[in-house]
């Protein structure tokens, strides 16, 4: 009878403090959850499943002051790709990342999940900032 009632405790633990998150909380851990299904199916193959990626064909997704430097302009290459060099962690790379059509809701997600993963932290990427960047992409 004591487990029973250790156990009805602890569910109602977890359900009073999955309630307690803020609507933004939320809101990130919905778009990060997507974006990991994202990541998965459209830059892992690529990118690597730690963001390392691939010696000197492919950049690191782990630099995050690349990150934040270009945030405006993420959305717009991997919606339009990117060609020409770029240097990320103190290394050149000048491989072409290939355009890739995907929905600006999925590209906020993925953004999300990169920018918040493999040591990142910049918090949401909402749908409304995508759609905005890519407004003003190049």
């Amino acid at each position: 009878m004591k487990i029973k009632v250790i156990g009805a405790i602890a569910i109602l633990l977890v359900v009073i403090g999955a309630s307690c998150q803020s609507d933004e909380q939320i809101e990130f851990n919905r778009y990060y959850s997507g974006g990991s299904l994202v990541y998965q199916q459209h830059c892992q193959n690529c990118h690597g499943d730690k963001g390392q990626g691939l010696q000197s064909l492919v950049p690191p997704l782990t630099d995050s002051t690349y990150l934040k430097n270009n945030k405006a302009t993420l959305a717009c290459f991997i919606k339009n790709g990117l060609k020409g060099k770029i240097m990320v962690a103190g290394r050149t790379f000048d491989d072409e990342m290939q355009a890739d059509e995907i929905a600006p809701l999925e590209i906020a997600k993925v953004l999300t999940y990169v920018t918040n993963s493999f040591g990142n932290k910049m918090g949401t990427v909402t749908l409304q900032q995508v759609q905005e960047d890519l407004r003003n992409c190049k």
